[in-house]
């Protein structure tokens, strides 16, 4: 069939063409604030994108498995380990949740060893679990080169073939030195641990990863993509130049390595990041002119961040937590863990545990997507970002590495002041509700009861600690003030309440009484709508019956000055808070002197707003 005769109507339009017409639908308003997206990490995103934006991108030209990796390192499937983190360091408990999670099609585990003190405590840990069938991460440890002996122990204890072996170790001494405020040895008694852990893994258990790049702690305190590429990258490049040093070969290094990242609800934005890691880490190891092709195969491990996850409306962390495991399926990440939905406020559950694994199941073998390598390849807007955050992201490596690499960068502050801001920014936009986060700071549930563990649980970096050698990067979750507010409210003798006073043109009383809901409610204010009244002393005798601490004005802007009129000489010295919902830009003052006490719309600053009342009422 000839294709062109299918699409022969349809003459092609040019770039310009398409211009023209946005141009003209716009109606004199600006094409930069109505139709580019300005993102944090430091580029601008365009309404659609074009074959001609692809133009240069010799990565495009290359299939999966080939130089310099952008499409991933497999040729045949896009198989991905499904992983379940173990938090618990209880050996037995551990063990029994690790059986429940293999029956349920997990091919991979990540536990907790800090009990892990004897082979006994390893063998109870690890009782039937087939090794050349189950990949095994240790995530935590008193000390992980005991650990590797032990787990060599271990395994010599069995008829495995030691080259099945399969797993990692969450290593990382610069993600604990950013955590705890220090490194738990000396920097470099840390490297020679490091080394000693690779020639023993080497030896015994070659196909084991014991290299850890936590690009998680970056996510998870707030920094933007760019941010956490670039400086994933340059600790990756800090220990590579410190083991090659000590004589062990960039190839024994690289793909002994694993890139641990944090994925979030930014969904092409995140495709994009896997995308450009493989691209720029190729870049980097070139550098130390490696033997074989190994070295750049790194293992790319994605789980779910924290940062986005909230304790009100938790069912909604299921959709974030699928469209992040899309995310990072998409863009060919090795192995996935996903969290559990209520880990934010208490300890998981097994039904919780359970759900986490479907979610990962049903989008292997019920959307297919293990089935296609690299679908997102070709995608004019997806390849676009991909070069977009690659460029930035080099750009801040480069600029680290001019500092002095990644440790002088963090002995500095450099690295955690800048992600502060960043996190800083973000917060803002929270704040203000240009960024949403569902169920938390835009449309709560009202019915929602506050769970009995809210806000119990504790930061457990060094953020508190005193005369710290190095500035503590501390995780965040930006609910975490909106569910502040909420819990605060929800403690209260008197839960707070707020009447609506809806008058006037029906459509626009409806909408700003909605707005007013939606904004009085993310707080867990009683919320009272009137009836619709175009009485004003109507509206105001139901007003006060309601004995409501805040009265809310919903009207029209050519009403308010007559509602405002006649309703504050009734309300103003009766009723302390009476806001008006809407911006009279040029009437505020009026309204003001008359006893309007505040204002409210998608220019004000919900959080503030909603922290001042609360220490009002």
């Amino acid at each position: 069939m000839d294709n062109n005769k299918l699409f022969s109507e349809f003459p092609p339009i040019s770039t310009q063409q398409w211009e023209e017409v946005i141009k003209a639908d716009l109606k004199g308003a600006d094409y930069d604030k109505k139709l580019i997206w300005k993102t944090i990490e430091g580029f601008n995103v365009k309404p659609y994108y074009r074959d001609e934006n692809l133009d240069g991108l010799q990565y495009l030209e290359t299939n999966p498995a080939q130089a310099p990796f952008t499409r991933g390192y497999r040729k045949d499937n896009n198989a991905w380990d499904v992983r379940q983190d173990i938090e618990t360091a209880d050996i037995n408990q551990a063990n029994a949740i690790a059986l429940q999670a293999i029956k349920r099609g997990c091919n991979s585990l990540g536990l907790n060893a800090k009990e892990v003190k004897t082979i006994e405590n390893l063998k109870a840990l690890l009782q039937d679990i087939d090794l050349e069938k189950i990949k095994i991460n240790f995530t935590k440890a008193v000390s992980f080169i005991d650990l590797v002996k032990l787990f060599i122990d271990y395994v010599n204890t069995k008829s495995y073939n030691k080259d099945n072996i399969k797993g990692s170790l969450n290593f990382d001494p610069y993600a604990f030195a950013l955590k705890k405020g220090y490194f738990y040895d000396s920097e470099a008694a840390n490297y020679d641990e490091l080394a000693q852990i690779i020639n023993l893994i080497k030896q015994n258990i070659p196909s084991f990863d014991c290299i850890c790049v936590n690009g998680s702690i970056f996510s998870n305190a707030g920094a933007g993509i760019v941010q956490q590429l670039a400086y994933t990258l340059s600790a990756a490049n800090d220990y590579l130049h410190h083991l090659t040093e000590k004589s062990i070969p960039a190839h024994s290094i690289g793909y002994r390595t694993v890139f641990n990242f944090a994925t979030g609800s930014n969904y092409f934005m995140e495709i994009a990041k896997l995308r450009a890691a493989r691209l720029l880490w190729t870049k980097i190891v070139e550098a130390y002119q490696p033997k074989c092709e190994t070295a750049y195969q790194l293992h790319i491990h994605c789980q779910s961040g924290e940062f986005n996850k909230t304790i009100f409306d938790p069912y909604v962390n299921m959709l974030r937590t699928t469209t992040e495991t899309m995310s990072a399926a998409i863009a060919g990440a090795d192995s996935i863990s996903v969290s559990p939905f209520d880990v934010a406020y208490q300890e998981e559950t097994d039904f919780s545990r359970r759900i986490a694994t479907n979610q990962q199941i049903l989008l292997k073998e019920e959307s297919y997507i293990e089935k296609i390598i690299d679908p997102a390849a070709g995608s004019y807007y997806i390849e676009s970002l991909t070069d977009a955050i690659a460029a930035k992201s080099w750009e801040l490596f480069k600029d680290l590495e001019a500092k002095g690499g990644f440790v002088a960068s963090i002995r500095a502050g450099l690295v955690q002041d800048a992600i502060a801001k960043t996190a800083q920014n973000r917060a803002k936009d929270i704040a203000m509700r240009k960024t949403t986060i569902l169920g938390t700071n835009q449309y709560p549930n009202l019915t929602e009861e506050i769970h009995t563990a809210a806000g119990t649980k504790q930061c457990d970096c060094g953020c508190n600690c005193p005369n710290t050698e190095i500035k503590t990067l501390p995780a965040v979750r930006f609910s975490q003030p909106f569910e502040d507010l909420r819990i605060e409210a929800s403690r209260k003798s008197k839960l707070p309440k707020v009447f609506l006073l809806t008058y006037g043109n029906l459509t626009m009383r409806k909408a700003r009484a909605g707005f007013a809901t939606n904004f009085f409610a993310v707080a867990g204010y009683d919320i009272l709508e009137g009836a619709g009244y175009n009485d004003i002393n109507e509206g105001v005798k139901a007003a006060l019956e309601s004995n409501s601490d805040i009265i809310v004005l919903c009207s029209s802007d050519e009403e308010y000055a007559n509602l405002v009129a006649g309703a504050l000489p009734l309300l103003k010295d009766k009723v302390k808070h009476i806001v008006l919902a809407g911006n009279p830009v040029e009437e505020a003052e009026s309204f003001k002197a008359q006893g309007v006490t505040d204002f409210i719309n998608v220019r004000t600053n919900a959080l503030e707003t909603l922290k001042k009342y609360n220490s009002l009422i």
